[in-house]
């Protein structure tokens, strides 16, 4: 299927109620298990990696003595992580699938530091990628110190946080080399204060002491990833007059970076009651664009496609993880941006030796001929082109792989007078 995604002016007035973040339901999910107590998770995320977890806790809940059960987180890339923490020391046999995709993602670096702890986990196909085999622990969990490579996936990381207080002796986690995505493991840790988990974080090395988890009712916050293409939006259309609802001020979310990003494309924040307002301040937006987002990767794809809307060239370092992701997203990025003619491209290593960081730039002004854009299988490729429906009619494939983080996206941006539909021919 393909999507038409036009629009008749370019001015965005509104109020959008955004979807709980994923991150955070995605944790929140973890930690009542853990738990093992049932409290009220309020305004989860209505994503389909989320769904996926909760219907997969619930199998595993009902699993059966002597039973072994099948697991397939599908495309759910955190799901599948949180899972393999989770499930290594809990009683039973699991099988931990999920889609071609994932099975092309590493999983070996949490799957060793599990076993260094005492789990018993197998590989069925390659090693160091899924599916799993997930036996019931050997040993009794009292290894408590591990060091792990911190530039891997915070994913990683944070599902060995949720597992610490739950094990024996706890556990001192080292955290080798320079960090990845400090925000994400931060949230962790956060959260789990919130359910009572005490910490002491001094240098590399993370230490949780054996304790309980404390249940209470949570209210998760609205996903600041989803709100970055309404920023988008804002950046390329004349007027704004946009609410976007559900946002925290203090937020434990990396993308909340978004406020300060978007002041350089003429976008005013103001924190409200409900959640934030979107104007344009009157001020041109800058020539140039730079920002390492080491932080918050997840936003990289929509500012990408600012800079090429507006035509601002945009210096990006920080891209690590995102050949990773669902799909390469820095080859997505240059595949899709040059059918509008702008460039992402990275820049040879002469042009980052004192940073020692690689850097990309962003060079071409966005020129529309209604280009059809791929998503990849990629929820994130589908939402960050989408706003370059305000420069021309443009044509999107797949566009229901948003059902990923943010099943209602096209229905909220009809409610902003875009059109989204299959309409003349297409299929």
């Amino acid at each position: 299927m393909t999507y038409l995604i036009s629009k008749s002016d370019k001015t965005i007035k509104g109020e959008i109620t955004l979807n709980g973040s994923k991150s955070i339901s995605n944790r929140a999910l973890i930690l009542r298990a853990l738990s093992e107590q049932d409290f009220e998770i309020q305004k989860i995320s209505t994503s389909k990696d989320t769904r996926t977890l909760e219907k997969l806790l619930k199998e595993f809940a009902s699993q059966k003595e002597g039973e072994t059960i099948e697991l397939d987180t599908g495309h759910a890339g955190t799901t599948f992580r949180f899972l393999t923490g989770y499930l290594a020391a809990q009683k039973g046999t699991q099988i931990l699938t999920g889609s071609d995709r994932m099975k092309q993602r590493p999983i070996g670096i949490l799957v060793d530091a599990l076993r260094k702890l005492g789990a018993d986990i197998e590989y069925l196909e390659n090693d160091g990628y899924p599916p799993l085999q997930i036996k019931e622990r050997k040993s009794d969990f009292s290894n408590n110190q591990l060091t792990i490579a911190a530039n891997t996936s915070s994913q990683y990381i944070s599902s060995l946080l949720m597992l610490a207080p739950t094990l024996p002796n706890g556990l001192e986690l080292t955290l080798d080399g320079k960090i990845v995505s400090i925000p994400y493991i931060q949230m962790t840790l956060k959260l789990m204060e919130q359910f009572g988990i005490l910490h002491t974080w001094k240098d590399s090395v993370i230490k949780i002491e054996n304790q309980k988890y404390q249940g209470s009712d949570f209210v998760v916050e609205a996903d600041w990833s989803a709100a970055s293409y309404y920023f988008s939006l804002g950046a390329l259309a004349d007027e704004v007059d946009l609410q976007l609802n559900g946002l925290f001020e203090k937020s434990t979310q990396g993308d909340s970076a978004i406020v300060k990003m978007m002041e350089q494309f003429g976008i005013t924040t103001t924190f409200n009651e409900k959640g934030i307002h979107l104007k344009k301040s009157g001020n041109a937006p800058e020539p140039m664009f730079e920002y390492d987002f080491l932080e918050c990767p997840d936003i990289a794809q929509t500012l990408a496609v600012i800079c090429g809307g507006l035509g601002t060239m945009g210096l990006f370092t920080g891209l690590d993880t995102l050949s990773i992701k669902e799909t390469d997203r820095i080859a997505a990025l240059q595949n899709e941006l040059q059918k509008v003619q702008v460039f992402f491209s990275k820049l040879p290593p002469k042009f980052s030796k004192k940073s020692d960081k690689t850097l990309y730039m962003t060079e071409g002004k966005a020129v529309l001929d209604m280009p059809t854009f791929a998503t990849y299988e990629d929820h994130r490729m589908a939402m960050a082109f989408a706003p370059l429906a305000l420069l021309g009619n443009i044509k999107v494939e797949n566009p229901m792989v948003v059902v990923k983080s943010y099943p209602d996206f096209w229905k909220d941006l009809e409610t902003l007078g875009f059109e989204c539909n299959t309409s003349q021919g297409l299929t």
